[in-house]
């Protein structure tokens, strides 16, 4: 997997983005250009996650087989997949701040398809559609409006307003859901608007989560327009699934670039599947509701957040490597969970847990960014990076299922995934020093 590949070398291409002669005013239209993209962020994020809700209700209203419900999480893992090679170059072709109004109306249009008749699973799959062109424009937009000093701060505000959308989404959805707004149902005075139908709860919340897209889409107005720096000279789908490949070879062969690849690809693989051992754990070994395990998880996101938010004013991209040794202390933490049994204990360990992986993995997505903007252009390589992270969600969670239905204890599988994490990144840091050694990176 470590092939010779290009050097981290200073260019003029690592120099603040910024064009020459800016005014005296432009540090404060940053500032105020960077909090219109965090509010576009905050809103479409707390939407993504109260339509999770909503649909999942929806589905439950109308008897559907229980088996469409992971089907309706796995539209946003295939879309990023398939999508790949389109959304990284869609987001490099066109002002970010463009791509991200644009991404945010398709989920709207999502949304306004439940409202008409359309099936949840396959109206959220234009959803994902969506979640996946805004990706590599959110992320990609920070390598082109912060120097690389500031990339980590800045990854830090990102992911940690994520982090807390996360869980407003989730409060979000829960409350639009719940049985007052059955009264507030029955209050309307109107249940149709035009051949829109909100003759539900479910549907009332996927209309309120409508009105919170608008409001990401009205954010994404302020943001300031930048100048596309990788228009691609064809947009064909050969071309695109070519320039992809290169890209992807590309970025795999160059030594910081695989570095942080391959961190950010282990690390939301494995959250993905210790969101699911936490629920099972809560259950088992807590002896704690399904409702109260679900808590669990949001305990874990507030760490994140912490850790995220203390990485951005200590690490900059430049050292960004140091933090890997927490991918060990983080996996050995996550094997000692099973030695707990009580939820008192439990929570300030998943949100020790937690605080490791943002602290962790915010600065290996700041070197990614980087690496990427050099290279191929920031859209390319999130695209590249959520393809890759989204095909480690599905693996994983295929090796968490089959562990499953071989009938491995939760202990078992949560020591297995944690020898995964702090092995894969123990193998990680000797390849990374190998190569120091011997002056490759």
């Amino acid at each position: 997997m470590f092939r010779p590949g290009a050097r981290w070398t200073t260019s003029a291409r690592e120099a603040p983005v910024a064009p020459a002669g800016r005014p005296p005013a432009a540090a404060e239209r940053t500032l105020q250009g960077f909090v219109s993209i965090l509010a576009a962020q905050f809103f479409s994020a707390v939407a993504d996650n109260a339509l999770l809700f909503a649909a999942i209700a929806l589905l439950a209203a109308e008897s559907a087989p229980s088996w469409q419900v992971p089907v309706l999480q796995q539209s946003f893992a295939f879309a990023a997949i398939v999508l790949a090679p389109f959304v990284g170059a869609h987001a490099d072709a066109l002002p970010k701040g463009r791509v991200m109004l644009i991404s945010n109306s398709l989920k709207m249009v999502g949304c306004l398809a439940i409202l008409l008749g359309l099936h949840p699973v396959a109206a959220f799959a234009v959803v994902g559609t969506g979640s996946a062109m805004y990706t590599p424009a959110k992320y990609g937009i920070l390598a082109e409006y912060f120097p690389a000093e500031r990339l980590v701060w800045a990854n830090g505000w990102m992911e940690g307003l994520t982090v807390a959308a996360i869980i407003i989404g989730a409060i979000v959805g829960g409350m639009l859901t719940g049985t007052a707004m059955g009264g507030l149902l029955e209050a309307l005075p109107f249940r149709e608007i035009g051949a829109l139908r909100l003759d539900s709860v479910p549907k009332l919340a996927v209309f309120t989560v409508l009105g919170i897209y608008l409001t990401a889409t009205l954010a994404n107005l302020t943001i300031p327009h930048l100048p596309v720096e990788h228009a691609l000279p064809k947009r064909t789908p050969w071309f695109l699934i070519q320039d992809f490949a290169a890209s992807f070879r590309q970025l795999w062969t160059d030594r910081l670039g695989q570095l942080s690849l391959a961190v950010t690809t282990l690390f939301w693989g494995a959250g993905a599947t210790l969101r699911l051992i936490i629920l099972n754990w809560g259950s088992t070994s807590l002896q704690l509701t399904m409702e109260q395990s679900t808590e669990l998880t949001a305990v874990v996101a507030i760490g994140i957040g912490i850790g995220a938010a203390w990485a951005g004013g200590r690490v900059d991209v430049m050292h960004a490597v140091k933090v890997l040794k927490l991918g060990i202390l983080m996996g050995v933490t996550v094997i000692a969970t099973v030695f707990v049994s009580d939820w008192r204990i439990a929570i300030p360990l998943l949100l020790l847990i937690g605080a490791m992986g943002g602290y962790f993995v915010i600065p290996m997505n700041a070197l990614l960014q980087h690496r990427g903007h050099l290279l191929m252009g920031s859209g390319h390589s999130i695209a590249l990076q959520n393809c890759n992270e989204n095909l480690s969600i599905l693996l994983m969670l295929g090796g968490y299922a089959l562990m499953l239905k071989a009938d491995l204890s939760v202990a078992a599988i949560t020591v297995a995934v944690g020898l995964v994490l702090a092995g894969v990144t123990a193998l990680l840091m000797r390849f990374h020093a190998h190569d120091q050694d011997h002056g490759e990176c």
